[in-house]
């Protein structure tokens, strides 16, 4: 099966989608015969997407918005989660606890209700595959980012927890840690962390969002069939393990 066809009569639900990964996973799934529906906070989704506008951070948007894309589309055989917010940069003792609640509620809670709507759906037909997007910073903390590393640290936790309480179900969960992708997410970080973050990639420069599409799209497609709970790099050689 060639990957043009990879995803023919899979319906997919992106988050984040209105731009950077989220907006390259959605336009590869369609190009590759998904019918994908796009969950951002904004309006805007990649041409051919069903756009929903949701907060992920709100159990109940994100029930909604579940269970739109299976009345107009049908059952949902992939989630993408690339929703997420880098939060301030900041030193840790000037991190307000509303940046703080803020940042967690988004990037955590957020990829916590959206795998959760879906999961019953999915263990009932016995397939589906869920992408969740951490981040380098998850696993090695990033300086002037607490808030935004212990979020994707959660992320790559409960990757792991998710993974193996469906491991026998047909639903295969898994997770990426890219490094600095060249998105509009970095319009928020200062010129200082950007340059923190750049400097130890060993490829020396910044990834592309439709690099980071190539191996979503990977995990998400009936190739992945023998890995779940595990955490994909992909860093330019920041990290390999």
């Amino acid at each position: 099966m060639g990957t043009e066809s990879r995803f023919s009569g899979r319906v997919a639900l992106v988050t984040g989608a209105a731009s950077g990964i989220g907006a390259a996973v959605a336009q590869r799934l369609l190009a590759e015969g998904a019918r994908v529906a796009s969950l951002d906070v904004r309006a805007e989704a990649p041409e051919g997407a069903l756009a929903l506008v949701a907060d992920v951070s709100n159990s109940a948007d994100v029930s909604a918005a579940t269970e739109r894309v299976e009345t107009e589309f049908g059952p949902i055989d992939v989630l993408v989660c690339s929703a997420g917010v880098t939060g301030e940069s900041l030193q840790t003792a000037e991190v307000t606890d509303e940046e703080w609640r803020r940042v967690l509620a988004i990037n955590a809670d957020g990829v916590f209700f959206c795998n959760r709507a879906v999961v019953p759906g999915m263990v009932e037909r016995g397939y589906g595959r869920i992408v969740n997007v951490a981040s380098i910073a998850g696993k090695e903390g990033n300086p002037m980012a607490a808030a935004y590393s212990a979020s994707k640290a959660a992320v790559i936790a409960m990757t792991k927890a998710i993974g193996k309480d469906l491991a026998r179900t047909g639903v295969i969960v898994n997770c990426i840690a890219p490094a600095v992708i060249e998105t509009p997410i970095l319009e928020g970080i200062s010129e200082e962390h950007l340059e923190y973050m750049v400097e130890r990639i060993p490829m020396g420069r910044v990834g592309r969002a439709e690099e980071v599409a190539a191996l979503v799209c990977w995990l998400a497609s009936e190739e992945c069939s023998f890995s779940t709970g595990a955490v994909y790099d992909i860093s330019g050689g920041r990290a390999v393990y």
